[in-house]
């Protein structure tokens, strides 16, 4: 029974690939070996095994040169046909490859946004310059944990400002989900142009 198209491209793997290379270097050293035997004779491909008065030259042997000549050609054509199966074959590889990869990250982040807490609040308005925007905080990020709060600690607002209020000028570590993905961060509360120690608005989640 004939083997699919598909079948065929679900059966490629690096083995077979390596198989592939294999039998062209193969292909290749008989190639060579025959032109060795033609540059021992002088001829070539092309030289002529007659001789000026049109008989057979009796210094070569000629049916070692046909032979050599007939062999090379069809090699060559094998070859030829190889590489294109070696191209066909590396393609689809890198595409299984760089599918699994991708399929691969998909379910990463799936994992991940199934293992990630909680978020207890939302950043709803980041003014620009100021410490949050510096921080690299920005707009819908959810947040999962300022400084010392977390989703199992907090009550509402009141706390995430105690904290503020209490690290004027030092580094919290916040922790946001955002696509779907954890992002850590380091938010450092001060004055700056604008209102409050973090130029940013945060609203409670209710789940």
């Amino acid at each position: 029974m004939k083997m699919t198209e598909e079948n065929k491209k679900s059966t490629i793997t690096v083995e077979v690939v390596q198989n592939l290379v294999k039998k062209k270097d193969e292909i290749e050293e008989q190639i060579k070996a025959y032109y060795d035997v033609l540059e021992d004779g002088g001829v070539g491909m092309e030289g002529p095994l007659v001789d000026v008065e049109g008989f057979p030259r009796a210094d070569l042997d000629l049916y070692q040169i046909r032979t050599a000549r007939h062999s090379i050609s069809c090699l060559q054509n094998d070859h030829k046909a190889l590489m294109l199966e070696i191209e066909a074959a590396l393609h689809q590889l890198h595409a299984h490859e760089r599918a699994k990869r991708e399929q691969d990250q998909q379910e990463e982040a799936m994992e991940q946004e199934r293992t990630l807490p909680p978020a207890f609040a939302r950043v709803d308005h980041v003014t620009q310059g100021s410490p949050a925007s510096q921080a690299g905080l920005r707009v819908e990020d959810e947040i999962i944990e300022f400084g010392s709060v977390n989703p199992g600690n907090f009550q509402n607002l009141q706390n995430i400002a105690s904290v503020v209020q209490h690290s004027e000028g030092k580094s919290l570590s916040v922790a946001v989900v955002r696509n779907g993905q954890r992002v850590q961060m380091n938010l450092v509360p001060q004055r700056w142009s604008g209102r409050g120690l973090l130029g940013c608005n945060i609203q409670p989640l209710r789940r």
